[in-house]
């Protein structure tokens, strides 16, 4: 990095910093949670885009498979309803799975024409028919297993850092599903693709209660780090707390939000010292050549299709596990909060306003983008609060009071509209 970009993380870590000092610490450390978060879903849609050009609107499908692979990795099984219908729902998911195989097969094995399209109806269109009546009466089984608290199969009890990579398992794989399919489009059909795509995963998890609960939420997931009740039972924090003047219930959400940022940060710093190692080498120069022209990459024989697969499945995964991570740190699973203007274009943003094609930019752009979202959240209804009190009561006050709530999209506007008239390569360009 040279004096600029090192100038410009000291002004980042200051605007945290004096967040703590001018607000809360609290709310400093919750901010940089977030951020650090939103860096990692930067770090992924960097690899996908500034490295290989890839234009996937899709984010929030992959952020939410990050948090469903928590629920099914790290929540309790569900003993009553694997007795009532577990079973059949996994056999009717094979039977599913199968069925597309075989279309896959059928159509790569049978010539064009009217023979292999007679062949695709018979599999495809029996084979719903067949899944449906498999599927459908397992599930209404296991959804009446008490329904206010249950209702799903629950998962398998594990470790939940052991959920964080499996969020990126499951990202992944449905990443190169989607590669296989929708990579031959051009960009701007790959991106309405990528995100009808995340649209349906958001639909089949708000609508499957077998799966996940839907949108009756799955709360009090395990966390990976002590909850802060935890530490307010404890004596010796609550002498070292009396100690220092601290308030208990204060201190322990500090400690807590800490440690979060102590895991956060080093998962950050793998990826970017993978990504800066992956950059560097020359399977990251080759990404970035066929970036720039594919049809001369071709041309010297390198396998285009393929590499791009591979980046897609790599940044979606990249992605999954920053999903997963932000739901234990929830510590619950609410797919109704999944949208595309928080979970997509905002990252996006990131990614723009840092500088795409250089992992350092994303990372900037995603704790400053970060940090703005949440702040102005914050303030936005004080200032306006402030700069209408001495008005006269009337519709334009109300109107002025009630549109706080945008304040933060209109910052962010004012914030992408400057970076790209003065710096349009991004506050770190790509080398």
């Amino acid at each position: 990095m040279n004096l600029r970009s090192v100038a410009l993380f000291a002004g980042l870590a200051l605007m945290f910093i004096l967040t703590g000092q001018l607000q809360s610490w609290n709310l400093s450390l919750s901010i940089l949670n977030t951020a650090l978060l939103a860096a990692i879903m930067a770090m992924g849609v960097n690899m996908q885009w500034g490295f290989a050009g890839l234009f996937n609107t899709g984010i929030m499908g992959f952020v939410a498979l990050g948090g469903l692979a928590v629920v099914l990795v790290s929540s309790e099984p569900v003993p009553d309803a694997w007795r009532a219908g577990g079973p059949g729902v996994l056999a009717a998911l094979i039977l599913g799975v199968s069925i597309i195989s075989l279309s896959i097969i059928a159509y790569k094995k049978l010539p064009a024409g009217r023979k292999r399209t007679w062949a695709m109806i018979v599999i495809l269109g029996g084979g719903f028919f067949l899944f449906r009546a498999a599927f459908d009466g397992p599930v209404a089984l296991v959804e009446s297993v008490n329904p206010a608290t249950s209702g799903n199969l629950g998962g398998l009890g594990l470790p939940t850092l052991v959920a964080w990579p499996a969020g990126g398992l499951l990202a992944a794989v449905v990443a190169w599903a989607i590669a296989k399919t929708a990579l031959g489009l051009r960009s701007d059909y790959l991106a309405i693709a990528t995100l009808g795509i995340a649209e349906i995963i958001i639909s089949v998890m708000k609508n499957e209660d077998w799966l996940a609960r839907g949108v009756k939420n799955v709360i009090s997931l395990p966390r990976p780090v002590p909850y802060e009740v935890d530490f307010q039972a404890d004596p010796l924090f609550l002498t070292w707390a009396d100690r220092l003047g601290f308030d208990p219930v204060i201190g322990s959400s500090i400690i807590v939000k800490l440690c979060y940022a102590g895991l956060f940060v080093a998962v950050l710093t793998l990826v970017i010292f993978l990504s800066e190692r992956a950059l560097n080498s020359p399977w990251g120069r080759m990404i970035r050549a066929i970036r720039d022209n594919e049809v001369s990459a071709s041309a010297m024989g390198k396998n285009v299709t393929g590499r791009h697969l591979q980046i897609f499945v790599i940044g979606s995964a990249v992605v999954g596990v920053a999903g997963a991570m932000m739901t234990t740190m929830d510590g619950q699973l609410t797919p109704g909060t999944y949208n595309p203007l928080r979970y997509t274009f905002l990252v996006w943003v990131m990614v723009i306003v840092g500088g795409s094609g250089n992992n350092w930019g994303a990372l900037l752009g995603g704790l400053l983008i970060g940090w703005l979202w949440l702040i102005v959240e914050s303030l936005g209804p004080n200032i306006m609060m402030a700069l209408t009190g001495q008005m006269i009561d009337g519709p334009l006050k109300d109107h002025l009071q009630d549109a706080a709530a945008h304040t933060r999209l209109l910052t962010l506007g004012v914030i992408l509209l400057l970076v790209l008239r003065f710096s349009p390569k991004g506050l770190i360009p790509e080398k």
